[in-house]
């Protein structure tokens, strides 16, 4: 970039199979980030990923979201072509998972700055160019998905089921697709005092199922943090904007397992192959007794008889008791007609019978997958 005069390198240092991340210091001691595509296919996701940022820091401006994103500060021409971005390096360290405290610090920011994320107009991100994926698109990529693993004949019966269960339940399938981040990280989320600050690389970002970026949280984060992320990011949708976004999560964590034994299978990688392999066996014994993804359980409301089953043997006891009554011999007579002109609205007030309501009735990124987490707690 003309007039950057680099003195020294600094953190953050990073390489992936498509991008490689260098922080720099120039004469003036400020701090620059330098992100470098690795192959053509990634120096096309980095020119959209420029136009996404532009529309995110305009979000960012009016207020839409609570962290900042890298705002371009120019670009270096590559020797073998395309163009590296340079962006100042923006407040915050990564992300330590596993050190994640509950209670309504940082977890629950993180669920509010997902949210945030989730609530922008899917215009952000389509106008950028990135895919757009309905629900019934996003649901068919995840069941090919769970086909071509399923041919492997590597993926247990018990989680094979599963995992077809949940793609055929229309209830977990009715939600507005939003913008997604579609690669979080420790290292793409910056934190500073209890609070996120900023986030990266949105190259793999779309249209499609926020679940993709639930999933990762839901694998990761400490079991007593995650009430805390949970809520935040429920408090700060609309009411019923999802009603199974943790349950798609699972399933999206679950599926992670046999994109990572697709990813040894294609490569021809046996070390990949048999560490999916092992654990799609643990998921398998983890969940052989578990409730169904996106299982609820019924809610009986008192007085409701449409939430009472009566046991066998009940419709006999209740004619019994109905036989009972009316061989009362203590029984009150049967009142004589009224006589003609009895006003019939002093009469008694028939009785009313209460009301009842009736129940109504992962898009790929650019990065190659990395071994997935998988929590066993859940």
């Amino acid at each position: 970039m003309p007039g950057l005069d680099v003195v020294s390198t600094r953190s953050p240092q990073s390489t992936s199979a498509d991008f490689q991340v260098t922080g720099v210091l120039d004469s003036g001691g400020r701090h620059w980030v330098v992100r470098c595509p690795l192959h053509a296919s990634a120096g096309a996701a980095l020119e959209a990923e420029v136009e996404l940022l532009a529309n995110l820091a305009a979000q960012v401006r009016a207020g839409a979201l609570p962290f900042t994103v890298p705002e371009p500060a120019g670009f270096a021409a590559l020797p073998e072509g395309g163009r590296a971005m340079v962006y100042r390096q923006l407040r915050g360290r990564p992300l330590d998972l596993e050190r994640l405290a509950p209670g309504p610090g940082l977890a629950a920011d993180l669920g509010r700055c997902l949210a945030a994320l989730h609530e922008l107009p899917a215009r952000v991100v389509e106008d950028a160019g990135l895919p757009s994926y309905d629900a019934e698109e996003y649901r068919r990529r995840l069941l090919a998905e769970v086909d071509a693993a399923a041919r492997t004949g590597h993926v247990p019966a018990v989680v094979l089921e599963r995992w077809e269960r949940a793609l055929e339940d229309v209830a977990l399938w009715r939600f507005r697709t939003t913008p997604v981040h579609g690669d979080l990280t420790e290292e793409h989320i910056l934190v500073l005092d209890g609070e996120v600050t900023a986030m990266l690389s949105f190259a793999a970002a779309h249209v499609g199922d926020p679940a993709v970026d639930l999933a990762w949280l839901l694998a990761g984060a400490p079991e007593e943090s995650l009430d805390a992320i949970e809520e935040a990011y429920a408090l700060a949708r609309p009411e019923n904007a999802d009603s199974y976004p943790l349950d798609r999560a699972q399933l999206v964590g679950e599926v992670a397992l046999a994109r990572w034994l697709m990813h040894g299978v294609n490569t021809g990688d046996e070390h990949i192959v048999a560490d999916a392999v092992g654990m799609l066996e643990d998921l398998a014994e983890q969940v052989r007794h578990a409730e169904p993804i996106g299982y609820r359980e019924p809610v009986v409301v008192p007085g409701r008889a449409e939430d009472w089953t009566p046991e066998p043997g009940d419709a006999a006891d209740e004619e019994a008791a109905a036989h009972e009554e009316t061989d009362d011999p203590n029984a009150t007579a049967e009142l004589p007609p009224l006589d003609e002109g009895t006003d019939t609205a002093s009469a008694a007030a028939p009785s009313q019978q209460p009301d009842t309501a009736e129940d109504a009735d992962e898009p790929s990124g650019h990065e190659e997958p990395a071994a997935p987490q998988q929590r066993t707690d859940r």
